[in-house]
This record gives structure tokens, sequence and C-alpha cells, in this order.
């Protein structure tokens, strides 16, 4: 009974502690002012084809064993989950164009009451100020993985008012952002690897562009001197005469923010055949670059350091709780652990969008309330798919968690290194 629920905890405590009671078909109908008892739809907003696609389809397929789990079911609402692909055959990857039409989408489709999504952040600063402004709304989005700062607070001009267009916020994330990941990638660098020059490559992304910056701001501090922070083709068949440039500057380091969709196994190709394997000038990339069974099988992939604003299947299953539980649910359903470490966090960003659901009356308006007023929205930890307690704060939508992992590429897989405390 929904009123014997205390905010979803002992829904979500018996998914995660898999003591389901039985999976429920999405059937019926419902709309944006859906009554108690009424089938709602969350939906997913992800690239599904290109390189992201294994990740994508791990965020997909935890949510919906998640969701399975509690037998479709939160307080008296059925929920149902629709995916949306966010990319084109021909980009490879997100597409503005799509994004918008998706935005449009989520709005015309009534029985949507939140977004789960998006991974990528540039796709997020389209999708969030059309939800923004849905007459019914606004409409919520909670992403598993945007770290771009400016989604939520002062970051370039204009930013975050300006993807709040009616005033309201409707945007919340459960990870932490690229000024903290930009910052920790550096202070491990130079304390760790013992870099002194470094160069930066961006791809000229939203994302790429933001954790490049928070990187080059915070590396002079730590004693590392930037020789260059400039953007790569996505387009060119190589990068050789780049590299010889900056081999040339003598960098002992190169840092890649950016998505590894964008022709990234071709940069680090040519980076290692330039300027020798990851030992000798080291390699790092945020977490743009995790995830990618393709680059983690690549030879000159090997010993490439990488940034995680989060913690890793590795430390999730380590620490036991029900994040190790899903984790086990996971693979045995599947044979193996999620391609991405997303994947749970793109259950914790539902399982915010079900306790915003079960405190509101079923409206998206009442949904996004939920969020962005009073104490907001907290997730226990004994029943949090991340495994640690979870807030959301209601004038930002940024979560209160600040882990950063540090990753290293070696025998073709993600390794975790060491989590790594953000200082300064």
């Amino acid at each position: 009974m929904r009123n014997s629920i205390k905010i979803g905890a002992v829904a979500i405590t018996g998914a995660l502690a898999l003591a389901a009671c039985g999976s429920s078909s999405g059937g019926g109908s419902g709309s944006s002012s859906a009554p108690a008892g009424k089938t709602v739809v969350i939906g997913t907003d992800l690239p599904l084809q290109g390189s992201s696609k294994d990740s994508s389809d791990a965020t997909n397929q935890a949510i919906q064993l998640y969701l399975d789990q509690i037998g479709n079911k939160v307080g008296d609402y059925t929920i149902q989950l629709k995916q949306y692909d966010d990319s084109t055959a021909a980009a490879g990857k997100w597409d503005q164009g799509q994004c918008t039409k998706n935005a449009t989408d989520h709005v015309a489709n009534t029985n949507e009451i939140a977004v789960m999504g998006t991974y990528n952040s540039g796709c997020a600063k389209i999708i969030v100020p059309i939800l923004n402004q849905d007459p019914t709304g606004p409409m919520l989005m909670v992403s598993q993985a945007n770290t771009n700062p400016g989604l939520t607070k002062t970051w370039d001009p204009g930013e975050p008012q300006k993807y709040y267009p009616t005033g309201k916020r409707n945007y919340a994330r459960v990870v932490t952002t690229d000024d903290n990941q930009g910052r920790a990638a550096a202070q491990f660098m130079a304390k760790d690897l013992m870099v002194k020059k470094c160069y930066i490559l961006n791809d000229n992304e939203t994302y790429g562009l933001g954790v490049a910056t928070a990187f080059a701001t915070e590396a002079p501090k730590d004693g590392i001197t930037i020789l260059g922070n400039e953007a790569w083709d996505a387009k060119q068949p190589n990068y050789t005469a780049l590299f010889q440039k900056i081999k040339g500057m003598g960098a002992d380091c190169v840092y890649l923010a950016g998505i590894f969709d964008n022709n990234g196994g071709q940069l680090i190709k040519d980076k290692v055949a330039v300027l020798g394997d990851n030992t000798a000038v080291k390699l790092m990339g945020p977490d743009g670059f995790t995830g990618y069974p393709e680059l983690n099988k690549l030879p000159e992939g090997q010993g490439m350091y990488l940034s995680f604003p989060g913690l890793t299947n590795d430390d999730l299953r380590a620490q036991g709780g029900a994040a190790a539980k899903l984790l086990d649910a996971y693979k045995a359903k599947y044979g193996a652990d999620p391609a991405t470490s997303y994947a749970l966090y793109g259950v914790a960003a539902v399982q915010v969008i079900l306790q915003a659901l079960q405190q509101s009356d079923g409206t998206r308006v009442g949904v996004n309330n939920a969020v962005f007023s009073g104490a907001g929205i907290t997730i226990p930890a004994d029943v949090s798919a991340i495994g640690k307690e979870l807030k959301i704060d209601p004038a930002t939508g940024d979560v209160n968690l600040l882990d950063m992992t540090i990753e290293v590429i070696k025998g073709n897989a993600e390794t975790t290194l060491k989590g790594w405390p953000i200082t300064g």
C-alpha cells in the first residue's frame, strides 16, 4: 500500500535485497496527471549506437533488472520503462538534432513522468530547456553521467540560468562535476605520476571543453606546465603531425579531454606511435573514455589512466550491501558485470525519480516539485544502488557525493587504481 511505504524505502530495500515481489507488466494508460494506481512511464535517454552502445545497453539492462526486482511497481504506481536513442548511425554518437527530437517526444508522451539521462552533457543542455517549458511540468530529468558544471552552477556565461527559462529547476544528477574531476586528475598526475609538462587535447564539445578548462586551471597549482590546450578534429584520418608537434615541445603527459566516440581510438594509436607507450609519456583521460570495451582491448590503450566521478563496479562490489547484490544479480543474468560503472548510477537516478513519484501526486509538476522543494530527495545508504546515502540538493539538483576514482587500463580491462580525495 502507498501509505505503508515511507518515501519508497521499503520498495527500494526489497529490490536491492533481492526480495522482489514479482514482476508486473506495464499495461494500462496514464497521463501527465496520472492518479494513483495508474501506469506511468520513465524514459531513458542514451546513445544506443556507436561506441557508447555497450555502456548504454548495460545501463538500460541494470535499470530494467532493478524494476523487475520491485515488480515494476512503487506504491500504487506501475512503472514502465521506455528507451530513447539520442544517437544516430551517421554520427555514431549523440546527435544534436536527435536530442531535440527526443525532448519533444518526452513532452508529447503524456504517460511519461520523468527522464533518466542523458549520458552526454551537450545533449542534456539541449533537452533540459525543452522539458523545462513543458506546459504540464516542468518535467524532471535526472542524469547518471552528466558532469559539465554549467548545468547546475555558474560556469560559462549565462549558465545555469539559460537552461531554466521558467525560472524553476528541473534537472538533477547523481555524480559530481568536472570542476572536481579535472582538479582530481591534475592532482593525481602531479603527485603520483610526477609529470611536469602536459599537453591538453579536447574534442571541442561541451563536456570536453569543460573538463579541459578544469584540468588547465588546476594543473599549474600542482607544478604542471600546460604546453597547450587545443581541439582535435574527430574527422581526421590520423594525428601524427599533431603528436610530432607535442613531442617537439617535450611533453611528458597528454590529457585527452573529451569522449572516446570522437575518433579516440585513432588518437590513442597515434599518440603511442609518435610519443611512445603510456609508461614513457603518460596518457590520461576523463570518464568520457571509460566504459568502452573497444578501448580496453586496444594495445595502445594499455597503461592509460582514467578518472571516474564515482565508484567503479569493483569498488561497489567490494563494499558489499545493496550495490554488490545488484551487481551479482546482473552478472547472474548477463554473464558479466555491466560494461560501465555508470550502470548502477543509472539505477540510482531511477531511485531518485521513484522516490519523487511516491512523494508526489503523480503529475509531472508534482514529481519535479518533490525534488526541488523542502528537503528534496534522500536515498538511504542501505538501499542505495551505489551503496552510499544519496542526497539531492533542492536548490541546485547536485548530489552530495564527491567520490572520484582513478583507474588504469591493463590486461584489456579498466582496473581500479585508487580513490582520490579531492582537495583545494
